[in-house]
């Protein structure tokens, strides 16, 4: 099913690109151009990332540098 129509980006794509790190309608948008032209698609981009697992927002919650701290945890791995 086609969440932006503008750019023809399907659900599956969406979830793809979160799937790799995108955890924001600004990151899929950066990754996608999907709610970047009319916007209509924005809110159902944020009802598909949800408030899942996402090491970037958990950082930042937290208070802590995120491209630094993650930097860290990809070396780590």
């Amino acid at each position: 099913m086609y969440v932006c129509s503008c750019f023809g980006i399907t659900e599956q794509q969406v979830k793809k690109h979160a799937e790799d790190g995108a955890c924001t309608p600004r990151q899929i948008a950066s990754a996608s151009k999907a709610g970047t032209d009319c916007g209509s698609c924005v809110r159902r981009i944020q009802a598909l990332l949800g408030r899942g697992a996402c090491p970037r927002r958990e950082l930042a919650d937290q208070g802590r540098p995120v491209l630094a701290e993650l930097e860290r945890l990809e070396e780590a791995a």
